[in-house]
């Protein structure tokens, strides 16, 4: 079954549900900041394994205490629910720090 793309009314409802995320080139974006490169780069770990095991993964960098994230779902060609799954459990893992 084909992975489908995520409405105009999906994506704005998800944005209007997570303030911090929003739609940067055709893309979800967020950008999370952390107290040190440890705290952020223990984030990252964190997410890994979460993307590892959805075998879905995220474009990102860091750079000292600031990750970068952008999602979308290359297969489909734009934004899906993997991504605003993935979203929402990043979210969790960042209010949990």
């Amino acid at each position: 079954m084909p992975i489908t793309q995520a409405t105009d009314a999906e994506i704005q409802s998800f944005l209007a549900e997570q303030p911090n995320w929003r739609l940067e080139t055709g893309k979800l974006h967020r950008e999370y900041k952390f107290g040190d490169f440890v705290e952020a780069f223990g984030f990252m770990a964190q997410v890994a394994l979460l993307a590892e095991r959805a075998d879905h993964h995220p474009e990102w960098c860091n750079v000292y205490s600031r990750v970068v994230v952008d999602l979308t779902t290359h297969e489909a060609g734009g934004i899906t629910a993997r991504d605003f799954d993935l979203a929402h459990k990043m979210e969790g893992l960042f209010r949990a720090a």
